[in-house]
This record gives C-alpha cells, sequence and structure tokens, in this order.
C-alpha cells in the first residue's frame, strides 16, 4: 500500500535536498508536486486540499528556511500532516486495534458490502482475540442471503479454533443474533463475533437488516470492513454505513494489493471514524493493527522497525532461535539450519513486505518485485533443500555432480540453481567462522569490515 505516493513524494524531497537552503518559491512549488500526488494517489480532492493548507502553514515562513536542515523540516511537517490525516494524534485509548471493555459476552458486530472481505476478517479477528488475548470467541454468521455463507464462517471457525454457533435453517438474521447472544451467556463464551449479510450496493434493505441486528444486540463494537482495491468507493461506502448505521471503526482489507492507499488517508477525515484493523492477505494470521504514526512513516520511506520486530516477536520460534545463535557462535552452520531460517522467513509474511518495513528501501520497490524474491527464491531454495539426504544437509560437502543432478532433477530446478545456493551458503559458513574466531571484541574493534573476504580479521587503516 501506498507504493505509488511514497515514490513521488519520496522523488520530491530528493529534489528539496540537493537544494540545500529553501525560499518560500521552492516550498510552494514542491507542495504543488505533493499535492499532485495525494490526487493520483486517489485521496479525496476535500482531503488533499486539507493537508496541503496545514503543510503549507507550517512550512512556509522563518520555520524552514532558517532551519539548519530545511528540507528534513519539510519532510517532518508532511509526516506530522499525514499522520493527522490518518488519525494520529489520539492517545491509546483503544483507537487502535480492538477495545473490548465490557461485561462479558461482548457483541462485535461486523458489517458491509458483499465481497469486502467481512467473514474472513471475522475469522481473522477470532483467530487473534484467542491466541493474544486469550478470549474465548463465538463466530456467528448472520447471512442468510449468500449460498454456503454460514457453511464458510463454520469453517473459519474451525481453523482459527473458535467456537461457531450451530446452523438452524430457516431462522431470521435477528433471531440468529437473539440465539447467539444465549449460547454465549449460558456457555461463558468472552467475546461473540456476528457477521452480517452483505449486498453488491448499499440499499435500503441492507441498512435496515443491520440497523435491526443493532438494535437487538447493542454491539460494543460495530466494524465496517472496506476493501482498500476500491479507492472512493470505499471512502463512499464507509461515509453512507457511518450516516445510516453508525460504525466505531474500519478494517480496511486487501492493503497488500492497493499501490495508491488514497482511500485509507481519505477514510478518518470524510467518515470521523478510525481505522483499527488492516489484512493483509488471506491467511487468517494477516491481520494487525493500524499505526497512523507507522503509516505516515512508510509513506516517507522511513520504514517501520518496530512492526516488524512486532511481527518477528510473534512468529520466530525464541528457543530455535537461541540455539541457532549459539551454533553461529561457535562457527557451526549447516543446511538444515539454513532451511529452519527460511521457514521463519515464511512465516514472517511476504518478503517484499518485510523489506518494505526496513527505511530507504521504497526506492528499491520496483527491483525487488521485478526480481520475484517471494515465489522464485525463498521457496526454490526450500525445495533444494528438501530434495538432499539429511546426511548431504549436514554436510554439504558430499554434494557432487552426480548428487547435484539428482537434487536439482527432485526439487524442479536446474544444477545452476543448486550450485548458487550451495556458494551462498558457503559465503554465510566462511562468515560464521570468521565471527566465531574474532570474538565480540575483535568484531567491536573491526567492524563490519573484518568479516569481509581476505581481511583475516585484521583491524582496517
Amino acid at each position: 500500500m501506498f507504493e505509488a505516493l511514497s515514490g513521488r513524494l519520496n522523488g520530491v524531497f530528493d529534489r528539496l535536498r540537493r537544494r540545500g537552503a529553501l525560499s518560500e518559491a521552492d516550498v510552494a512549488e514542491a507542495l504543488r508536486e505533493v499535492r499532485v500526488a495525494l490526487l493520483e494517489a486517489d485521496v479525496a480532492l476535500p482531503v488533499a486540499r486539507d493537508l496541503i493548507a496545514k503543510v503549507r502553514e507550517r512550512a512556509v515562513g522563518a520555520e524552514v528556511v532558517r532551519s539548519v536542515s530545511p528540507a528534513q523540516q519539510v519532510v517532518k511537517i508532511v509526516n506530522d500532516a499525514l499522520v493527522e490525516a490518518l488519525g494520529g494524534g489520539e492517545a491509546d485509548d483503544g483507537q487502535r486495534g480492538l477495545e473490548l471493555n465490557a461485561p462479558a459476552p461482548v457483541p462485535v458486530l461486523m458489517v458491509g458490502l458483499q465481497g469486502s472481505g467481512k467473514t474472513t476478517t471475522s475469522g481473522k479477528i477470532a483467530l487473534r482475540l484467542r491466541t493474544r488475548e486469550r478470549k474465548k470467541v463465538l463466530l456467528a454468521s448472520l447471512d442468510v442471503h449468500r449460498p454456503a455463507a454460514q457453511l464458510q464462517l463454520e469453517t473459519l471457525a474451525k481453523q482459527a479454533e473458535v467456537g461457531s454457533l450451530p446452523i438452524v435453517p430457516g431462522q431470521t438474521p435477528l433471531e440468529i443474533a437473539a440465539r447467539a447472544m444465549d449460547v454465549a451467556r449460558r456457555e461463558l463464551y468472552d467475546v461473540v463475533i456476528l457477521d452480517t449479510a452483505g449486498r453488491l450496493a448499499i440499499d435500503e434493505a441492507l441498512m435496515a437488516e443491520v440497523a435491526a441486528v443493532k438494535a437487538a444486540t447493542k454491539p460494543h463494537q460495530t466494524l465496517l470492513v472496506v476493501d482498500a482495491m476500491t479507492g472512493q468507493d470505499a471512502v463512499n461506502t464507509a461515509s453512507a454505513f457511518q450516516q445510516k448505521v453508525g460504525v466505531t471503526g474500519i478494517v480496511m482489507t486487501r492493503v497488500d494489493g492497493d499501490a495508491r492507499g488514497g482511500a485509507a488517508l481519505s477514510m478518518r477525515s470524510v467518515t470521523g471514524a478510525p481505522i483499527r484493523l488492516l489484512g493483509a492477505g488471506e491467511k487468517l494470521d494477516a491481520l494487525e493493527d493500524f499505526h497512523p504514526d507507522r503509516i505516515a512513516n512508510r509513506i516517507l520511506g522511513m520504514g517501520d522497525i518496530v512492526s516488524l520486530v512486532e511481527r518477528a516477536a510473534e512468529t520466530i520460534d525464541r528457543e530455535q532461535a537461541e540455539k541457532l545463535a549459539a551454533k553461529m557462535q561457535k562457527g557451526q552452520f549447516d543446511l538444515e539450519d539454513y532451511a529452519s531460517q527460511l521457514k521463519q522467513i515464511g512465516k514472517m509474511g511476504s518478503l517484499s513486505g518485510i523489506l518494505g518495513m526496513l527505511p530507504g528501501i521504497g526506492k528499491m520497490k520496483a527491483q525487488i518485485e521485478n526480481a520475484n524474491l517471494d515465489q522464485s527464491v525463498l521457496k526454490r531454495q526450500a525445495a533444494i533443500i528438501s530434495s538432499m539426504t539429511p546426511g548431504e544437509r549436514r554436510k554439504p560437502d558430499l554434494i557432487k555432480a552426480s548428487r547435484k543432478k539428482r537434487i536439482a532433477a527432485g526439487s524442479g530446478t536446474s544444477v545452476q540453481e543448486v550450485n548458487k545456493l550451495l556458494k551462498q551458503f558457503d559465503d554465510m559458513s566462511a562468515m560464521m567462522k570468521r565471527m566465531s574466531k574474532l570474538g565480540q571484541k575483535g568484531l567491536m574493534r573491526g567492524g563490519l569490515s573484518a568479516l569481509l573476504p581476505g581481511s583475516g580479521g585484521r583491524r582496517p587503516f
């Protein structure tokens, strides 16, 4: 998300940095380019106009012109304006993620148009509440219009390992909602997620049904699910639901497929409702909190190290990582360890998504995507290692010409790709051995250059 906007804005700021001292005319020209970039990213015109007005008010004048680093000052001002537009500035009072501070069972009402990803998002939230907050969750489908909608939610409940309300044919949405709350009270559930029916477009029947369910269940949270890829249509949908039903938060889905990101930037300003969660992928664990400050950092190419560390902490097996670290300190590292690392990276999500959280990586986004790292590198390398025998993985020196042919045939790759993997592994192993010889003090004295081939661990002059 935001790739196009990020690329345009970073181009503007790079030109500002090259100029050194800035005049008011320089700032005004840059703001015109920023405005065009926002509109091309599908940001609503009133939102773009308001954002530029705020930036101009703060940027034009002594604050920037007399600054030690004028371009960086402009970047900071734009960053602050983006955070505000995205809904930042509030304290952590439940504006981010899900706030469920209410007597159990807590009803959560899911609303939105058909095809927005509402049912899948219900399953994602259920999994999140069970694993992160140790909540006992009940999923209930109120969609009696779409064929197999109730069966779909039942399947998702099994995958998330949470409760699912038994299907009773012929019941109305109101009857299903009442039964769900009754079951939740009797069986001591913490949270009830009520997945309502959607329509292809907003109509009176849809709004009447949602309003009736809301009045009957009095949900603590009413979450609107919108598809980020529909751009300004998502903003219009959110605005309509907010006016006719009232929502407490928005969940944006398919943000990984929306390169423009204008809907996210417009959503808070147009509807007044905060974006609480982002869905980025089909997997049930592909759901993350919406942090305006972190998103603004990503847009401006500053990366999002905090989210990266949080994702790593959730997915990486700590005990396994500690064992690997101990082996690396001794200079011991085999292909089984390498395969283990590939699996850990795979758990964290798409590699391009992970790299997108690193500062300054935005300029390399095109090269990363063209390289097709996720599919053509990691999976193929994992397949090559899987085609080796346990002995070969522990002692790669055993792998000679005939074995390489067998491994290539077994993994559906070529001998050249097997050779490339082995070469990469040899380079990594050599670095591990140099690290073990240098020790911590040696590394501190010599720095990274001490790890380069031919350095011998000597301190560079």
